[in-house]
């Protein structure tokens, strides 16, 4: 769908509304921004303007990559207004409603700014490991890249994931250390931090070149980089002056020929119901103007081959947080085309008499699946619009277009199986469904093993760990029973009571642990993790959780019923909501699951006894957020969503059922 400056500047040009706002589903991969109209006279503007800079030797191309919560998005926000551009709000390329409520950054933008006559063309990576593919397909768009570090941090798990992936496309990283303000950060921390990055480009196998890397200090927050390590830069420099002039001198402009045929690759897409599908990347070659005959290309085992052909409809380029159409575009820079049907990411769109398709990126594997089914349950249809297997297919395929790091495959009964990096991730998707009024029923997730020389490997991620020094046994002791190895244990710089563990854990065994650990910790540890490797399988996991306890009821709960369960174990729902047969209402105390009626009801008789009227008093229930319970479901569970409910569920509602499948053999 339309990304909303997208919405925003067709309805102004055109005068006609395109769809109710309703109906804007997010599609990972789309690069859309702040819903601004601008005028034909600004477009045209820019334009006149763009036109003058086909020169490949004035361009930048340079993404920003980091480890989550470590600053890209604010950094960002500080190059877009340095660079004059109108930043009406924090997080300004933040554009999608999850990553605002979150805080965090899913899907890669692009935008561009000028500096000192020179075109910067900016892509904001996410840092968190759930969403790698999004940094592994625009990796190949840039040729520099700035590695935001937390100084007061150092380099963590995601940190290493995203710069092998720069090294690997022989991009020469600038070494920003962000945070410097911070009280606890010194001048000794900071040179720390700058040995670990320097061993770890090292260990990456970098280049002599890579490992001349320039290192600026700067406070993304306060708005300054500094080639110097400082506290409180004079005021004069207190702007980003230095980093982009940094990135003038350090990034090599694209090597790129303007005479040569029109060539891109597909980096991003989105979908829009006015000009159908927007295709962003790098022109690799040549150049391309409005109303040239272009198609798409792909390479398959067989040769190359053609997908469509068509002619540039719209050619688009953000500057800051706008979209402006251009008339033509030259080879190395990043803009957004329209007039293609077919191609998708990854494919090439080319001049008409070009037949050879550019490399495709390469994505590392997904590691987990779940399996995306009809909702079945008795209170299924009643809050959903989407409920066919059918809606959910074509749901699952249009993502699986715009996020090449989801697998979509069919499954039996109007079941699909998806295959991403983590629980997260699906999550996103998921809630992205139920949002658009999708009702389904989800598998807990499965780890994808892999046998190798007749020996079963599975996914082994690698997780640094901060704790306070009270919590460390029994985060050790939890990690145990989830077949973790440590690597590594010591204090943390600067913060003393504070230990760091780095270890060495299957996937399977970290599925749902990050809300176990948050209640360990009581909130005060963090916990990063990053696909490490396929290793020998390690065994069975220990006992990572209770049974629980299942109505046998139809009807709504009641307070009365709930006052005598509660001794049993911890509740998940409340009086008034409604249950099923089968359906999960609490955690069991004990190991074994436990039959309970949530839904019976007071017996009423004609005495009237005193003290028997009171205020029922429950504790507080623990309501399910979607990620926890995509942690929390066994393998003979389901989690129904809805738009307005996540509930737990058994697989086999009926009780006879479930009892003679417990006493079939286990995979």
């Amino acid at each position: 769908m339309a990304g909303p400056f997208l919405r925003s500047f067709f309805s102004t040009t055109t005068g006609k509304s395109l769809y109710s706002p309703r109906a804007s589903p997010f599609l990972p991969g789309a690069s859309s921004f702040l819903p601004r109209a601008f005028s034909a006279a600004t477009a045209t503007a820019t334009a006149a303007d763009s036109n003058a800079s086909l020169d490949p030797g004035r361009l930048r191309n340079v993404a920003v990559i980091a480890h989550v919560d470590h600053g890209k998005t604010t950094l960002m926000d500080r190059l877009l207004r340095q660079c004059g551009a109108d930043i009406p709000h924090e997080r300004a390329m933040d554009s999608i409603s999850l990553e605002r409520e979150r805080g965090i950054t899913i899907a890669s933008k692009v935008t561009s700014v000028s500096w000192r006559e020179n075109e910067l063309n900016m892509v904001d990576t996410p840092g968190h490991a759930d969403f790698g593919g999004e940094v592994e397909r625009v990796v190949g768009m840039v040729e520099g890249a700035i590695l935001v570090v937390d100084a007061g941090e150092g380099p963590l798990a995601q940190t290493k994931f995203v710069l092998a992936k720069a090294l690997k496309y022989g991009l020469r990283p600038i070494l920003l250390l962000n945070k410097v303000d911070r009280p606890a950060v010194s001048e000794e921390r900071c040179n720390e931090v700058e040995t670990l990055v320097f061993d770890l480009f090292a260990n990456l196998g970098a280049t002599e070149e890579q490992l001349d890397f320039p290192v600026l200090y700067a406070s993304a927050k306060e708005g300054w980089a500094s080639s110097t390590f400082t506290k409180d830069p004079p005021t004069e420099q207190r702007n980003m002056s230095q980093l982009l002039d940094t990135i003038i001198k350090h990034v090599p402009s694209p090597k790129a020929s303007l005479d040569a045929p029109f060539q891109m690759l597909v980096s991003m897409m989105e979908k829009d119901f006015y000009l159908g599908r927007i295709l962003t990347g790098r022109i690799s070659s040549g150049t391309i103007r409005v109303g040239d005959r272009i198609h798409g290309l792909r390479s398959t085992e067989n040769g190359v081959l053609k997908i469509e052909e068509g002619k540039v409809v719209k050619l688009m380029k953000k500057k800051g947080t706008n979209i402006a159409l251009i008339d033509s575009a030259g080879a190395g820079d990043i803009i957004s085309m329209a007039g293609m049907a077919s191609p998708s990411i990854g494919h090439t769109v080319a001049n008409t008499e070009v037949m050879t398709a550019l490399p495709t990126v390469e994505l590392d594997p997904p590691t987990i699946s779940m399996t995306f089914s009809v909702n079945d349950s008795p209170l299924a249809g009643r809050d959903g619009v989407h409920l066919t297997g059918g809606k959910i297919g074509d749901r699952l395929m249009s993502e699986a277009e715009t996020n090449l790091a989801i697998n979509v495959l069919p499954g039996l009964s109007e079941s699909y199986e998806v295959q991403g990096r983590g629980e997260l991730q699906l999550g996103i998707l998921i809630e992205n469904m139920r949002r658009e009024g999708f009702e389904l029923s989800v598998s807990p997730p499965k780890v994808m093993y892999k046998t190798e020389n007749d020996q079963k490997l599975e996914p082994i991620e690698e997780v640094t760990i901060e704790v306070n020094d009270e919590h460390v046994g029994l985060i050790m002791e939890a990690l145990s029973h989830r077949r973790a190895e440590v690597a590594d244990m010591g204090p943390v710089p600067g913060n003393v009571g504070r230990t760091r563990l780095s270890l060495t854990c299957p996937s399977r065994g970290l599925v749902g642990y990050r809300s176990v650990f948050s209640s360990d910790t009581r909130g005060t540890g963090f916990m990063h993790r990053a696909f490490l490797s396929y290793e020998k399988y390690r065994g069975p996991l220990g006992n990572v959780r209770k049974g629980v306890l299942v109505s046998m009821g139809y009807g709504t709960i009641t307070a009365h019923a709930l006052t005598s369960l509660e001794a049993r174990g911890t509740l998940f729902v409340t009086p008034g909501m409604e249950t099923y047969d089968g359906m999960i209402v609490g955690e069991h105390s004990r190991d074994s699951d436990l039959d309970v009626n949530p839904v019976r009801t007071k017996e009423l008789t004609n005495i009237r006894a005193p003290g028997k009227d009171e205020n029922v008093k429950l504790s507080p229930p623990r309501l399910m957020t979607l990620e926890e319970a995509i942690g929390y479901v066994a393998s003979d569970e389901l989690i129904e969503v809805t738009p307005k409910a996540i509930r737990l569920r058994k697989r086999y509602l009926d009780v006879n059922k479930r009892k003679s499948m417990s006493k079939r053999p286990k995979e």
